[in-house]
């Protein structure tokens, strides 16, 4: 009975007036991670002069993979953890920070990661990470939810395009990007071929159990995770950095 009123006051949410709005504050978000393998194996081997291999792997590999992860939040909470598998990946190499589990405490500006860097794994407790928004009138649909643009740049060099529905009122979003006025329901990195959409918000009761805080892993912070993957991955040429930034999101 609790989880069917919830769904009457998602369908509210969405299609409510301005005069009378609705805001969920729990519930379970869907997200579609999807990478763009081709533009990636032209930035990995953007040095090599053998065109005809690369055209030989484009033509294997599908130019799209699709990875899922689920967002569950209540309240000021959210833990962002993997989701369904999807069997039909072909991928040229492992994607990295596809088994990362990312507890945040808003209010509180704490967040908690589990974090598999090849087969070591950290429990890396920091501040949850500052970014600089500037929001503008675009205005997007996703899945079912007005949202509007905002732009940053992160890590001195990285340029992030989201989207927020101010109709979920937990500012919280995929990995660790947060601060926004309402839930961030999609995610673009448009030069490292990225995107986080939702496909589905789900009204749930979400209970203490299900938003539990990562405990396992070498206890780091940002920094020392940082300096842990740079020293592993110093010899990988590109894929070192595009591995590195992925799991530093």
């Amino acid at each position: 009975m609790k989880q069917l009123l919830l769904y009457i006051l998602l369908g509210c949410a969405v299609n409510a007036t301005a005069q009378n709005p609705v805001y969920l504050t729990q519930g379970r978000i869907e997200f579609e991670k999807k990478v763009n393998q081709h533009a990636r194996l032209e930035a990995l081997f953007k040095n090599e002069n053998d065109d005809g291999w690369k055209d030989m792997e484009k033509k294997r590999l599908p130019q799209f993979t699709s990875f899922y992860f689920d967002l569950v939040f209540n309240g000021n909470t959210t833990l962002y953890a993997p989701g369904r598998e999807n069997p039909d990946n072909i991928r040229l190499r492992p994607e990295p920070g596809n088994d990362n589990v990312i507890y945040d405490q808003l209010d509180k500006k704490e967040s908690t990661a589990r974090k598999t860097v090849f087969e070591q794994v950290f429990l890396v407790k920091d501040s949850t990470r500052k970014i600089r928004w500037k929001i503008t009138d675009e205005k997007r649909n996703i899945a079912g939810f007005d949202c509007r643009r905002a732009n940053a740049v992160i890590m001195d060099s990285i340029y992030v395009v989201a989207f927020y529905t101010d109709a979920i009122v937990t500012p919280g979003g995929p990995e660790s990007f947060t601060g926004l006025p309402g839930m961030i329901l999609g995610i673009a990195l448009p030069y490292e071929h990225i995107t986080w959409f939702a496909t589905k918000v789900l009204a749930e009761d979400i209970t203490p159990d299900k938003l539990k805080a990562p405990t396992k892993g070498k206890a780091v912070d940002n920094k020392k995770l940082l300096e842990t993957i740079t020293s592993s991955m110093k010899d990988w040429g590109h894929y070192g950095k595009i591995y590195t930034l992925i799991m530093m999101l």
